[in-house]
């Protein structure tokens, strides 16, 4: 008898233990942690970093309100109840490029491990969690590896070393496994508007001696992107992302192409901009900012950004989905009230085109050019 499956089958982001990239750093006292950590964070300012401790209070009564308190310059500082649970801390540390965790309290899907011979205690009683050790650290240069560490995993002692007061060194390899997490991208062409104003489909107009829909692909693929039609009629094309989320217009189609993949970022373009040109697709490759929610173009003389001219990171689909728990399914939205890299360009080139007049003016222009 087949294996009844009670849920669909999703693809997940991946996650680490805590969030979609972590390392525990564990083997001396909280503070010389606490201050590594405080210490790397200061170089590698440019990401969204997070760090995940235990309290050391031996007594907390239960809020019975939860506190936050806002600072008029950005800071937050929370206090409220509650016990880790894996699925909340995600949602919490998805916007995150990196977490550290105090490994001496939390266990990390990868692991920094300090050697203190004070602490060696300690590090047997967690000999089990050590099984992804990026690089070793030293408290001194003459501190020596454990027998029972060598005998666990014999290859310790060929993997990168590092002592206490390398900071940059340590900033440096850390840095590296950030990158290395970075979300590779995928192209996304809209095509399911319904083209109201225009009285035909915007994505099948010719402007180039091609549909606009497979010039606006072929602008995404001539960048190394694979890519994507989001059409809103069910198919079984391997090149198409049909609608899971029926009745959003663009919203609906950037939520079933990250359904479909939640690990890479999307490349979003719409078919009624057909100024749109591989300089700016380049331009806004050029300009990623993986720390951001999303890299969005923005004309000079506008007030938004444009929501179909875009890179979405994974860590916008969640955003996006919060979103539409709320009852709002503007792209726009979300971008104006999230923090995005913006790349001004000139106004004329993110004209839209909706009605046939301006299609008539707009091919005049570009078969002129």
């Amino acid at each position: 008898m087949a294996n009844h499956k009670k849920h669909t089958n999703l693809e997940r982001r991946n996650n680490d233990n805590f969030a979609p990239n972590e390392i525990a750093i564990l083997g001396t006292n909280c503070g010389i942690i606490s201050d590594l950590v405080h210490k790397v964070s200061q170089e590698l300012s440019k990401y969204k970093l997070a760090y995940f401790d235990a309290s050391h209070a031996k007594d907390v009564k239960e809020n019975k309100v939860a506190e936050f308190t806002f600072h008029h310059e950005g800071n937050l500082q929370i206090t409220t109840s509650g016990n880790v649970n894996k699925f909340q801390q995600r949602l919490d540390f998805a916007q995150f490029d990196y977490l550290f965790i105090n490994g001496n309290h939390y266990q990390g899907a990868k692991q920094i491990l300090i050697l203190d011979e004070a602490k060696e205690a300690s590090v047997l009683k967690r000999l089990e969690q050590l099984d992804r050790i990026q690089f070793v650290i030293k408290l001194t240069k003459d501190t020596e590896y454990f027998d029972f560490l060598v005998e666990k995993y014999p290859q310790i002692k060929n993997s990168t070393c590092y002592t206490i007061d390398e900071v940059d060194k340590i900033t440096n390899h850390i840095h590296n496994l950030i990158q290395e997490k970075i979300a590779p991208i995928k192209g996304l062409v809209l095509v399911g508007g319904k083209s109201t104003r225009m009285g035909q489909d915007k994505s099948e107009l010719n402007y180039f001696g091609k549909p606009q829909k497979e010039f606006a692909k072929e602008l995404l693929e001539n960048n190394n992107l694979e890519t994507y039609y989001s059409v809103h009629a069910l198919s079984e094309k391997e090149d198409e992302i049909s609608d899971k989320f029926l009745n959003l217009g663009p919203f609906g189609g950037i939520c079933s192409a990250f359904q479909k993949d939640p690990n890479s970022a999307w490349f979003v373009l719409a078919t009624d901009v057909p100024f749109i040109n591989d300089d700016i697709i380049q331009l806004v490759l050029k300009h990623r900012n993986t720390s951001k929610v999303a890299t969005a173009i923005k004309g000079k003389n506008k007030e938004f950004v444009e929501p179909l001219i875009t890179i979405y990171e994974p860590k916008a689909y969640p955003i996006l989905l919060q979103y539409l728990a709320q009852g709002y399914s503007c792209p726009r939205k979300v971008l104006i009230n999230s923090d995005v890299e913006i790349v001004e360009i000139d106004d004329d080139f993110i004209r839209n085109i909706n009605t046939l007049e301006e299609f008539e003016v707009a091919k005049k222009e570009i078969n002129n050019d």
